[in-house]
Protein backbone atom coordinates (compact mmCIF):
# COMPACT_ATOMS: atom_id res chain seq x y z
CA UNK A 1 0.00 0.00 0.00
CA UNK A 2 0.82 3.21 -0.79
CA UNK A 3 2.36 5.60 2.02
CA UNK A 4 0.93 8.63 1.56
CA UNK A 5 -1.96 8.32 3.89
CA UNK A 6 -0.24 10.41 6.54
CA UNK A 7 0.98 13.17 4.55
CA UNK A 8 -2.54 13.71 2.49
CA UNK A 9 -3.36 17.57 4.26
CA UNK A 10 -0.13 18.70 2.17
CA UNK A 11 -1.22 17.28 -1.36
CA UNK A 12 -4.06 19.91 -1.97
CA UNK A 13 -0.88 22.54 -1.79
CA UNK A 14 1.24 20.61 -2.98
CA UNK A 15 -0.95 20.43 -6.31
CA UNK A 16 -2.44 23.74 -5.86
CA UNK A 17 -5.92 22.65 -5.41
CA UNK A 18 -8.88 21.94 -2.68
CA UNK A 19 -8.45 18.37 -4.18
CA UNK A 20 -11.71 16.87 -2.22
CA UNK A 21 -13.36 20.19 -1.55
CA UNK A 22 -13.21 19.78 2.07
CA UNK A 23 -13.75 23.26 4.48
CA UNK A 24 -10.70 22.44 6.69
CA UNK A 25 -8.37 21.64 3.67
CA UNK A 26 -4.85 23.62 4.83
CA UNK A 27 -5.08 24.67 0.67
CA UNK A 28 -8.22 27.26 2.20
CA UNK A 29 -6.17 29.11 4.28
CA UNK A 30 -2.31 28.50 2.52
CA UNK A 31 -2.45 28.22 -0.83
CA UNK A 32 1.39 27.74 -1.59
CA UNK A 33 3.27 24.69 -1.91
CA UNK A 34 4.38 23.34 0.95
CA UNK A 35 8.07 24.17 2.79
CA UNK A 36 10.37 26.72 3.38
CA UNK A 37 10.17 28.34 -0.59
CA UNK A 38 6.78 27.11 -1.34
CA UNK A 39 5.74 30.74 -1.60
CA UNK A 40 8.50 31.99 -3.63
CA UNK A 41 7.44 32.99 -7.22
CA UNK A 42 8.09 30.44 -10.16
CA UNK A 43 8.72 30.18 -13.25
CA UNK A 44 6.99 29.27 -16.31
CA UNK A 45 6.06 25.41 -15.78
CA UNK A 46 6.77 23.33 -19.27
CA UNK A 47 4.03 21.27 -20.98
CA UNK A 48 5.92 18.19 -19.14
CA UNK A 49 5.29 19.59 -16.00
CA UNK A 50 1.33 20.73 -16.48
CA UNK A 51 1.03 17.54 -17.73
CA UNK A 52 2.78 15.57 -14.43
CA UNK A 53 0.72 18.26 -12.60
CA UNK A 54 -2.71 17.08 -13.90
CA UNK A 55 -1.68 13.21 -13.55
CA UNK A 56 -0.78 13.83 -9.68
CA UNK A 57 -3.75 15.67 -8.91
CA UNK A 58 -6.08 12.48 -10.47
CA UNK A 59 -3.89 10.13 -9.09
CA UNK A 60 -3.97 11.34 -5.57
CA UNK A 61 -7.89 12.61 -5.64
CA UNK A 62 -8.48 8.46 -5.63
CA UNK A 63 -6.58 7.94 -2.53
CA UNK A 64 -3.62 5.13 -2.04
CA UNK A 65 -3.38 4.63 -5.73
CA UNK A 66 0.22 3.18 -6.31
CA UNK A 67 2.06 4.61 -10.01
CA UNK A 68 2.08 1.16 -10.98
CA UNK A 69 -1.71 0.71 -10.74
CA UNK A 70 -2.81 3.87 -11.96
CA UNK A 71 -0.91 3.67 -15.24
CA UNK A 72 -2.19 0.04 -15.61
CA UNK A 73 -5.31 1.22 -15.26
CA UNK A 74 -4.74 3.05 -18.25
CA UNK A 75 -3.05 1.01 -20.14
CA UNK A 76 -6.26 -1.01 -19.92
CA UNK A 77 -8.23 2.02 -21.04
CA UNK A 78 -6.01 2.86 -24.15
CA UNK A 79 -7.01 -0.53 -25.13
CA UNK A 80 -10.85 -0.21 -25.07
CA UNK A 81 -12.60 1.48 -27.87
CA UNK A 82 -13.37 5.03 -27.90
CA UNK A 83 -12.32 8.09 -26.23
CA UNK A 84 -9.46 7.03 -23.66
CA UNK A 85 -9.65 9.59 -21.72
CA UNK A 86 -12.97 8.97 -20.97
CA UNK A 87 -12.95 5.03 -20.96
CA UNK A 88 -9.75 6.10 -18.48
CA UNK A 89 -12.30 8.03 -16.12
CA UNK A 90 -14.97 5.69 -16.60
CA UNK A 91 -12.44 2.59 -15.02
CA UNK A 92 -11.77 5.20 -12.06
CA UNK A 93 -14.90 5.67 -11.26
CA UNK A 94 -15.97 2.18 -11.05
CA UNK A 95 -13.19 1.38 -8.77
CA UNK A 96 -15.25 -0.28 -5.58
CA UNK A 97 -13.78 2.42 -3.17
CA UNK A 98 -14.89 5.04 -5.20
CA UNK A 99 -18.26 4.09 -5.21
CA UNK A 100 -18.15 3.43 -1.84
CA UNK A 101 -16.96 7.23 -1.38
CA UNK A 102 -19.54 8.88 -3.85
CA UNK A 103 -22.21 7.19 -1.82
CA UNK A 104 -21.36 8.95 1.35
CA UNK A 105 -20.59 5.54 3.11
CA UNK A 106 -17.21 7.26 4.55
CA UNK A 107 -16.04 10.47 5.07
CA UNK A 108 -13.22 10.62 2.45
CA UNK A 109 -11.66 8.13 -0.22
CA UNK A 110 -9.16 7.07 2.18
CA UNK A 111 -11.40 5.82 4.44
CA UNK A 112 -13.25 4.29 1.21
CA UNK A 113 -10.26 2.59 0.91
CA UNK A 114 -9.34 0.60 4.29
CA UNK A 115 -13.66 0.62 5.20
CA UNK A 116 -13.52 -2.00 1.77
CA UNK A 117 -10.11 -4.10 2.82
CA UNK A 118 -11.84 -4.35 6.72
CA UNK A 119 -14.76 -6.04 4.45
CA UNK A 120 -17.61 -3.82 5.69
CA UNK A 121 -18.91 -4.04 1.84
CA UNK A 122 -20.50 -6.58 -0.27
CA UNK A 123 -21.15 -6.93 -4.03
CA UNK A 124 -24.31 -8.44 -4.96
CA UNK A 125 -24.65 -10.33 -1.57
CA UNK A 126 -21.18 -11.19 -1.37
CA UNK A 127 -18.35 -9.72 0.37
CA UNK A 128 -15.64 -8.10 -1.32
CA UNK A 129 -12.79 -6.32 0.37
CA UNK A 130 -10.27 -5.68 -2.57
CA UNK A 131 -10.73 -1.40 -3.00
CA UNK A 132 -9.76 -1.65 -6.61
CA UNK A 133 -12.24 -4.20 -7.23
CA UNK A 134 -13.75 -3.15 -10.83
CA UNK A 135 -17.82 -3.08 -11.11
CA UNK A 136 -19.88 -3.41 -13.72
CA UNK A 137 -23.12 -1.81 -14.26
CA UNK A 138 -26.13 -3.45 -12.57
CA UNK A 139 -24.09 -4.14 -9.81
CA UNK A 140 -25.41 -3.43 -5.81
CA UNK A 141 -23.07 -2.38 -3.50
CA UNK A 142 -24.05 -2.34 0.07
CA UNK A 143 -22.84 -1.63 3.39
CA UNK A 144 -22.98 -4.75 5.89
CA UNK A 145 -25.57 -4.90 8.59
CA UNK A 146 -23.21 -5.59 11.18
CA UNK A 147 -20.93 -2.34 9.94
CA UNK A 148 -24.17 -0.11 9.68
CA UNK A 149 -24.03 1.07 13.17
CA UNK A 150 -19.86 2.29 13.00
CA UNK A 151 -19.88 5.95 14.06
CA UNK A 152 -17.86 6.61 11.35
CA UNK A 153 -20.71 5.62 8.21
CA UNK A 154 -23.32 7.47 10.87
CA UNK A 155 -21.80 10.73 10.71
CA UNK A 156 -20.74 10.15 7.08
CA UNK A 157 -24.72 9.15 6.34
CA UNK A 158 -25.52 12.40 8.72
CA UNK A 159 -23.66 14.56 6.89
CA UNK A 160 -23.68 13.88 3.40
CA UNK A 161 -20.79 15.82 2.32
CA UNK A 162 -21.27 15.11 -2.01
CA UNK A 163 -23.86 14.85 -4.56
CA UNK A 164 -24.34 11.30 -5.66
CA UNK A 165 -23.61 11.59 -9.04
CA UNK A 166 -26.38 10.69 -11.98
CA UNK A 167 -24.71 7.04 -12.59
CA UNK A 168 -25.24 5.75 -8.49
CA UNK A 169 -28.42 5.03 -7.42
CA UNK A 170 -28.50 5.54 -3.70
CA UNK A 171 -31.28 3.48 -1.43
CA UNK A 172 -30.41 5.18 1.92
CA UNK A 173 -32.57 3.42 3.70
CA UNK A 174 -30.98 0.05 2.73
CA UNK A 175 -27.45 1.55 2.57
CA UNK A 176 -27.11 0.34 -0.69
CA UNK A 177 -25.70 1.66 -4.16
CA UNK A 178 -26.36 0.41 -7.52
CA UNK A 179 -23.86 0.98 -10.23
CA UNK A 180 -26.57 2.11 -13.11
CA UNK A 181 -24.34 3.25 -15.90
CA UNK A 182 -20.25 3.81 -17.09
CA UNK A 183 -19.99 7.33 -15.90
CA UNK A 184 -18.66 10.10 -18.32
CA UNK A 185 -15.99 12.59 -17.63
CA UNK A 186 -18.96 15.81 -17.39
CA UNK A 187 -21.01 13.48 -15.26
CA UNK A 188 -18.37 12.83 -12.16
CA UNK A 189 -18.75 15.66 -9.68
CA UNK A 190 -14.80 16.88 -9.19
CA UNK A 191 -14.64 19.49 -6.39
CA UNK A 192 -11.86 21.09 -8.53
CA UNK A 193 -10.50 20.92 -12.28
CA UNK A 194 -9.59 18.00 -13.58
CA UNK A 195 -7.91 17.38 -16.87
CA UNK A 196 -7.56 13.62 -18.31
CA UNK A 197 -6.77 14.29 -21.29
CA UNK A 198 -3.64 15.89 -20.21
CA UNK A 199 -2.79 13.06 -18.35
CA UNK A 200 -3.45 11.15 -21.74
CA UNK A 201 -0.80 13.42 -23.14
CA UNK A 202 1.51 12.49 -20.14
CA UNK A 203 1.79 8.85 -20.83
CA UNK A 204 1.56 9.13 -24.71
CA UNK A 205 5.09 10.44 -24.77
Amino acid sequence: MSKRFGAKKKLSRKLGASLWGQAKDPFTKRNSRPGQHGAASKGRTSDYGIQLRAKQRMKFYYGNISEKQFFNTFTLASKMKGDVSENFIGMLESRLDAVVYRANFVPTVFAARQFVSHKHVTVNGQVVNIASYRLKVGDVVQVREKSRKLTIVMEAQQKMERDVPSYLLLDKDALSVKFTAKPAFSEVPYPVEMQPSLVTEFYSR
